[in-house]
């Protein structure tokens, strides 16, 4: 699989990324009581496909919704600690979202 580092800043934002050939729209939003960040999955026409998954690290953020046929993996990596959930000010500086196509 080819790593590819989703660029992001911290700060909610929503964007497209072409996975497997097909455009899906992202929703990232802050959730404060929880702490951490919350990504919504959504088809280019806005259609939900997954909402509110937290971004954890260490575990493919798509694996357990393999039945949605979405090609490759996502992952979250925070730098120096592999298991730190990326705060609000480490998203994109050094906490990572990675894709890995197929």
């Amino acid at each position: 699989m080819t790593p590819y580092e989703i660029p992001l800043t911290p700060a909610p934002q929503k964007f497209q990324l072409q996975m497997g050939g097909t455009t899906y729209s992202l929703l990232l939003t802050w959730c404060g009581p929880q702490g951490c960040w919350l990504l919504d999955l959504r088809q280019a026409d806005e259609t939900p496909i997954l909402t509110s998954m937290p971004l954890q690290t260490g575990v493919d953020l798509l694996a357990q919704h393999a039945y949605l046929g979405i090609p490759g993996q996502l992952w979250v990596q925070t730098d120096g600690d592999l298991d730190k959930v990326p705060g609000f000010t480490d998203l994109g500086a050094s906490g990572h979202l990675y894709y890995l196509a197929p």
